[in-house]
């Protein structure tokens, strides 16, 4: 939110301003935290998939309802949120800009774009590309495969890191303990109870999965869902984004190998294309 101006009484009058150190540091802490909120609200509509009302969106990010309901007041006036007719909000015109332009200059999207489609094509399955934000997996670009198969996590879904085969990669490349510590601050249970949530495990599962290049999952997070997924990664090692194979959990259970050696190949071609291989 952007303070208003000082009036020129108040610039007139240094009496009146406090410029203790104590003051100085709240000044900072007041406004990031308004910036936490404004993205707290910003992650609870993208979760939502839909809009909510004011209420709905400070019952979801904990937050008293009359700095919730200021914050998105100011952001409506920005354009950063939209409020309908019936006084639902939802994200604005000027978030879209803010995404076309990020995507147009980030390259290595473009070209992962290309060759997620040549999967999908290829394997006859739904293929995504996914990254890592805030300890959890995005899902940042999705072919559908042409079957009846659909899976529900959309563009945009973020999923915790330890149900995902992808998750295990985006963590791999850290050192040990700061992987135990990321997963210990990250991980939790799936719906299916499947999922591995010791951060001991789950920091060494990820750093064998990287350094096969491959990860699998069959049903941890969705017990009618399988993924594989590999890694692609820069210069230094590290998993930038995964390229993944989502399919039903039956067909995988008939054998995967096909599927890995397709994925690992496009992976490795995405590095090869971008000049990190």
């Amino acid at each position: 939110m952007a303070r208003p101006p000082r009036s020129t009484a108040a610039a007139q009058t240094p009496a009146r301003v406090d410029a203790s150190p104590a003051a100085e540091a709240a000044a900072p802490r007041t406004r990031t935290g308004a910036l936490d909120r404004a993205v707290q609200i910003l992650d609870a509509l993208q979760d939502a998939g839909k809009p909510a009302t004011a209420y709905e969106i400070a019952h979801r990010v904990n937050a008293p309802l009359s700095t919730v309901y200021s914050i998105i007041n100011d952001m409506v006036e920005k354009n950063l949120l939209s409020r309908a007719a019936d006084g639902a909000i939802w994200l604005g015109s000027r978030l879209y800009g803010y995404g076309l332009a990020y995507a147009s200059s980030l390259d290595y999207l473009a070209v992962a774009n290309e060759e997620m489609q040549r999967l999908s094509a290829e394997v006859e399955e739904t293929v995504q590309v996914c990254g890592l934000e805030e300890g959890m997996m995005v899902v940042l670009q999705m072919a559908e495969g042409p079957g009846h198969f659909r899976v529900t996590s959309r563009v945009g879904s973020r999923v915790p890191v330890n149900w995902t085969a992808s998750g295990r990669l985006l963590a791999g490349h850290l050192p040990a303990a700061e992987c135990t510590a990321f997963f210990r601050q990250y991980a939790q249970p799936s719906p299916t109870g499947r999922a591995e949530t010791r951060p001991d495990v789950l920091a060494r599962n990820a750093r064998q999965a990287l350094d096969e290049r491959l990860s699998i999952q069959i049903g941890e997070s969705d017990a009618s869902v399988a993924c594989l997924a590999a890694p692609v990664m820069d210069r230094s090692g590290a998993c930038v984004f995964t390229i993944s194979i989502v399919m039903p959990e039956a067909k995988a259970e008939q054998g995967t190998e096909r599927y890995a050696q397709a994925v690992q190949s496009v992976a490795a071609r995405i590095e090869t294309r971008l000049g990190w291989r």
